[in-house]
């Protein structure tokens, strides 16, 4: 990875962190410590990825590509709370086979502009054009996670000629969304740390001695970062009967934020080239899942 790549992305951290500590963070310190450690963990990727800013009406947004260039695009989508860094696992393999196109979800924690666009409206689509179009990249498939999930989604629906594939992990907009780990929040809050740590284990379900790097990581992005707090909203079966690609389905059915009982029942009902795999004892954080996802893509 080049010089000046990090280098850039160290100059727009200042800038940022200067202009919008106030709108997702809770302290600049914390925001500060979040964005060394992606730098970081960005110095140390497992393939060449170059680094990319494209400018959308929502800001400018961060994509790190790899892969060769002329091999099928694949655009990741992180969920909330995440950045281009979930794909760390996966990237080595998928970037044998495809040109991945890891982007930086706004108003996520990430190297993107800050800008929340209303979930209710057409403004997510719109980002995503603008993404898709500075990238040169007519056409793609999808891999998207949870909020990145229902972005993925919501494209599919509105831009069916730009989606070819959708693999979704315990996607958003599906299933029923569950309400009850608010209250557990508010209970937990008090506790600090261990509250929060005891809380991102139910909710991800990252409760074995392997996931506590990535449980340790959670719980500090939680800490000093302000999620979302607007619900989903729910695609209508009249919508997934649209989608005219395949569709990979993969969700744990101890998920702690949505129903996936519920989410595989819709899929199965509506979207007829559609593949759906149940976890048992899965939590919220589906890990492990890179062949699955890579044959999918494949066709």
């Amino acid at each position: 990875m080049s010089t000046n790549a990090s280098t850039n992305a160290d100059t727009h951290t200042a800038t940022h962190t200067a202009t919008h500590t106030a709108t997702i963070y809770k302290s600049a310190a914390g925001e500060r410590e979040l964005r060394r450690r992606y730098l970081e963990t960005l110095d140390n990727w497992p393939v060449p990825a170059e680094r990319i800013r494209i400018p959308t009406r929502e800001g400018e947004t961060f994509v790190l590509v790899s892969g060769p260039p002329d091999a099928p695009p694949v655009v990741l989508l992180h969920g909330s709370g995440a950045n281009a860094t979930m794909w760390q696992g996966d990237a080595a393999a998928w970037a044998q086979h495809f040109r991945t196109y890891a982007v930086d979800v706004v108003g996520e924690p990430g190297l993107s502009a800050l800008s929340r666009p209303p979930l209710a409206s057409d403004a997510n689509a719109r980002w995503l054009d603008e993404v898709l179009d500075g990238l040169g990249v007519p056409a793609a498939s999808f891999v998207a996670t949870s909020l990145g999930g229902w972005l993925a989604l919501d494209y599919a629906t509105r831009r069916p000629d730009r989606v070819t594939r959708l693999a979704l992990l315990c996607p958003g907009g599906l299933g029923k969304q569950r309400v009850g780990l608010l209250f557990k929040t508010l209970l937990l809050r008090p506790f600090g740390r261990w509250g929060m740590h005891r809380l991102v284990r139910g909710a991800t379900g990252l409760d074995t001695l392997e996931a506590g790097p990535v449980l340790d990581q959670v719980v500090l992005t939680f800490t000093q970062f302000k999620p979302r707090t607007e619900r989903l909203p729910r695609f209508s079966d009249e919508a997934l009967r649209g989608l005219g690609v395949p569709v990979l389905l993969i969700a744990g059915t101890e998920d702690a934020f949505f129903d996936s009982a519920d989410s595989a029942r819709r899929v199965r009902e509506n979207v007829p080239d559609a593949t759906v795999r149940l976890l048992p004892g899965v939590g919220h954080a589906v890990f492990g899942q890179t062949d699955t996802v890579s044959e999918f893509l494949r066709g």
